[in-house]
């Protein structure tokens, strides 16, 4: 049987084959279809039903159940989705694949702004995103700071995703660049967007955290339009505000300001939490239109825009570098208003007494009164105790807009050469676009005239795609016809950077005198660093699929890349299943692959604070060509290279599925940010022979490298079983992740630490197990997840490294159907409240206090936030 799909319109052709096999035309030619069983409620009927869903992904031939792929492939249906306390896209998948890690980075600068995730335990870059078959643009938002994995990690914001816009989202859990070109390392998830003609949705949902902070708000909908006779226009929005979180204490130091008598000390001084989030919009929609009998027309896209808020460190108001002291906090950091060269020398301010101890009121010492009322001696003289006496903590944040437009058409070609082969013409353009802001600050080089907020500059991120895409059955007297696709595709990728306002990034009068240059905590982006970078790339592909018997089928694909920077690279993946018996079958593959960098990590240049050895310092991201970096050993960048390969097996017995894969994945010349390398007294006196400005003011440099190996490993395992049970129908479904990352081979760029975190801070073993109810008014769920045990880390400093013990939590949902038309929700997450792993300095490195003001380790990989509950209604028309 050879089934043609055109939205919800089909052609059917028959044929006598000894197995029934449907070739399917869905959202795109250019890449795979597969299906896969899956189960399914109507909601308010409580009737039960096995249906099959189509998945574009994954191969380019026949569609297949999942236990008949070669390859890995969950598919989560999008009312699955919906079945959790946030709105979250990254949060959602997390609690469906337990191979994916989302860390939620309390001040990480622009990482908590687009949070990366992990699947497989690589970076957020090494999964290629689709949206309907086609390439994701990536955000302009590069992690900076991103938990040692995430480092330098620049993936698509998935984030923009509502979930009441998806029909589906398909995971392939497999190595895939051969297929899909650069980035498919670890694997592909595609996001299916509704494509109904007809009915739609209304939900608005409130959810707070336990603690009673953290307030979300959503209103989102769905609904599904004829587009003329033939086609259909199917469109979703969401529209969310989410207040920020505190998982803090008030720091030791700001707590003794304040115990002194210091005025304006904030409590707590610094805020570990989620960020706040308002006015987070998005539009999706997804047209589609029946040309001729074998023709269509498709076209979708989305605007998103919102704006997020986070805080950074405290600074201290007697120690903080180039701000308040230069030498650790034993003298005051006092300007000469009249410059080096006056003549006159301003007092000196010991903070600490004969014995040693530090005054914490500065307002008590004789020198520093002198400045403050601005006395003969003092005059023109001028310390920032003066306006800000209890320190600062920066507020730093970014207005984020992502926008993106795909258009096509697709059909079968009906005479000629190719006649019967199926074809797809696309192009697509995507942009993302960041813009910084940074509050409650100061450029210190200013001195007094310092403006308190900035505007830092702004990240552009543009992408443009064209595929042709052409795949045809040949009969070879084999057991069904050989599929073999070909395609090309022209790729272009703009990362561009705009300058901030001259406040932001310039170097003031107390330059020389040691006051550090631009808005404290992110400074502007120059204009020297500012401009458009480009690169494009060109492929090819050709794609066969061999069904050698009935039960042994084999796959194979071969993709040629050539970019106009680093040049070509050419990659293979073979595949293979054997039907064992009627109830088990074999599968693997195997396969290389390569992740290009990306043209913001070759070209960005950023400066960050961060803290070293417990103390804030700022450190220069610097591109691997600058001439500081080349003598750190920085070097162009080059694509990574993968083997990976996988093998499992699948079982299907009546109401019980069950696959089980191991996989291992090597990856050589990783690309990441390397470690923040200290200069030396000779590298900065060579930097300045090169004419390299403002060098004093670095006392850190990192850049990005291909200075590492890996090698990881592992195992899932799912399973699913339904049955009739309590007078209804119950789904059981366990997930199970074992991954493991070993450094094969870095160097000192890369440091042991870092190694350790690549390795460590992930949990090893993850687990899902749910019990899904269904009755014909209600229907529920309760979600166990187990997180093994993983290194907990604290403001990114080795010496707060412990390996946390392995935890759990529980979800549950319950959901009334009050009307055919109207249902109410209500549920939690981690609803027994399980806290993260508390911070034990005691264990960790003997520190009797809690220097910066956290609670927990930020690796917790269920976050640090606690319990989360929610209610929910939904009319559905």
């Amino acid at each position: 049987m050879t089934t043609l799909i055109w939205g919800n319109r089909m052609k059917l052709k028959l044929s006598n084959v000894s197995r029934a096999i449907t070739y399917a035309l869905a959202s795109t030619a250019s890449v795979g279809l597969l299906s896969a069983t899956a189960y399914a409620e109507e909601s308010n009927e409580g009737a039960k039903k096995n249906i099959e869903k189509i998945a574009v992904v994954g191969s380019r031939a026949a569609p297949r159940s999942v236990g008949d792929s070669p390859v890995p492939v969950d598919i989560i249906g999008g009312d699955e989705l919906s079945k959790a306390g946030g709105d979250d896209m990254l949060e959602l998948l997390k609690g469906s694949v337990p191979s994916l890690n989302v860390h939620q980075n309390p001040i990480s600068d622009a990482a908590s702004l687009v949070r990366p995730a992990n699947l497989r335990g690589l970076p957020a870059d090494s999964t290629l995103i689709l949206l309907n078959g086609k390439r994701r643009h990536r955000s302009s938002v590069i992690a900076f700071l991103g938990g040692g994995i995430n480092d330098g990690a620049q993936g698509p914001d998935i984030s923009v995703i509502p979930s009441i816009a998806l029909k589906q989202v398909e995971v392939l859990r497999d190595g895939a660049a051969a297929q899909y070109g650069s980035d498919a390392i670890a694997g592909v998830i595609n996001f299916v967007l509704k494509d109904a003609s007809e009915g739609g949705s209304f939900a608005v949902k409130q959810g707070q955290y336990f603690e009673g902070d953290g307030d979300t708000t959503t209103i989102e909908g769905n609904v599904g339009l004829p587009f003329s006779d033939d086609g259909f226009a199917n469109l979703s929005f969401q529209y969310k505000n989410s207040d920020a979180t505190s998982r803090s204490v008030q720091r030791p130091d700001a707590a003794a300001y304040d115990a002194a008598g210091v005025p304006g000390v904030r409590n707590p001084a610094q805020v570990w939490g989620a960020p706040e989030i308002k006015d987070d919009f998005t539009l999706f929609g997804n047209v589609g239109l029946e040309l001729s009998n074998s023709s269509e027309f498709y076209m979708f896209g989305n605007y998103s825009e919102r704006d997020v808020k986070g805080g950074f460190y405290y600074r201290n108001p007697q120690t903080r570098p180039q701000v308040y002291s230069n030498d650790g906090g034993d003298t005051l950091l006092v300007a000469d208003l009249d410059g080096l060269d006056s003549g006159i020398s301003c007092p000196t301010v010991n903070l600490k007494d004969a014995d040693g101890n530090r005054i914490l009121d500065v307002t008590q010492i004789a020198a520093y009164q002198q400045i403050a009322s601005n006395s003969d001696i003092g005059q023109n003289c001028f310390a920032f105790n003066e306006i800000l006496p209890a320190g600062f903590t920066p507020f730093f944040g970014g207005n984020i807009t992502d926008t993106s437009f795909t258009v096509g058409t697709k059909g079968e070609i009906e005479s000629g050469t190719f006649e019967g082969a199926y074809y797809d013409l696309s192009g697509s353009v995507g942009r993302n676009e960041s813009r910084y802001f940074i509050t409650n600050t100061v450029n210190a080089s200013l001195g007094a005239e310092t403006p308190m907020d900035f505007s830092p500059g702004k990240y552009i991120q543009l992408e443009k795609n064209f595929n042709a895409d052409i795949s045809k059955g040949y009969d070879f007297g084999l057991a069904y016809d050989v599929n073999v696709a070909a395609g090309l595709e022209w790729h272009e990728e703009t990362f561009e950077v705009i300058a901030g306002d001259e406040a932001s990034f310039i170097a003031g009068p107390l330059t020389q005198q040691g006051f550090g240059i631009g808005s404290n905590g992110f400074p502007g982006f120059k204009p020297s660093a500012a401009g458009e970078f480009t690169r494009r790339n060109y492929a090819a592909y050709v794609d066969i699929e061999t069904p050698f018997t009935d039960e042994f089928l084999m796959g194979w694909a071969l993709r040629y890349e050539d970019y106009d920077s680093f040049g070509s690279t050419t990659n293979y993946k073979v595949t293979g299943q054997y039907q064992l018996t009627d109830d088990l079958s074999l599968r693997g593959s195997m396969s290389t692959g390569f992740r290009a960098p990306t043209v913001g990590q070759a070209n960005v240049s950023n400066v960050q604070t961060n803290l070293s050895s417990g103390v804030l310092v700022d450190s220069a991201l610097l591109p691997p060509t600058n001439p500081v970096s080349q003598i750190l050993g920085g070097t162009e960048l080059q694509p990574e290279e993968s083997e990976s390969y996988t093998f499992g097996a699948v079982y299907q017995s009546g109401d019980l599925f069950l696959t089980i894969d191991y996989y291992n994945i090597k990856v050589e010349d990783r690309i990441s940010q390397s470690d923040k390398i200290n200069l030396t007294d000779e590298q900065k006196v060579a930097l300045k022979a090169d004419g390299v400005p403002n060098v004093d003011s670095i006392a850190q440099v990192s850049f990005f490298t291909n200075d590492f190996d890996t090698t990881t490993q592992g195992v899932d395992l799912v399973a699913n079983y339904s049955m009739d049970l309590l007078g209804g129908y119950a789904t059981f479904s366990m997930a199970y992740n074992w991954n493991e990352t070993t450094v094969d081979k870095f160097s000192a760029i890369t440091g042991d630490f870092k190694v350790k975190r690549l390795e460590e801070d992930l949990p090893q073993h993850r687990a899902t197990y749910t019990w899904s109810q269904q009755w014909e008014d209600f229907s529920g769920f309760i979600r166990y997840n187990y997180f093994g045990e993983y290194q907990g880390v604290h403001v990114d400093y080795d010496a707060t490294a412990i390996m946390a013990d392995p935890s759990f939590t529980f979800d549950a949902e319950v959901t009334y159907y009050a009307t055919e038309s109207l249902s109410f929700t209500a549920g939690a997450n981690n609803i027994f409240d399980q806290e993260p792993e508390k911070l034990d300095f005691e264990r960790a490195t003997g520190i009797p206090n809690n220097n910066w003001g956290g609670k927990y380790y930020e690796t917790s990989p269920y976050g640090i936030n606690g319990g989360f509950y929610y209610v929910k209604a939904t009319y559905t028309f």
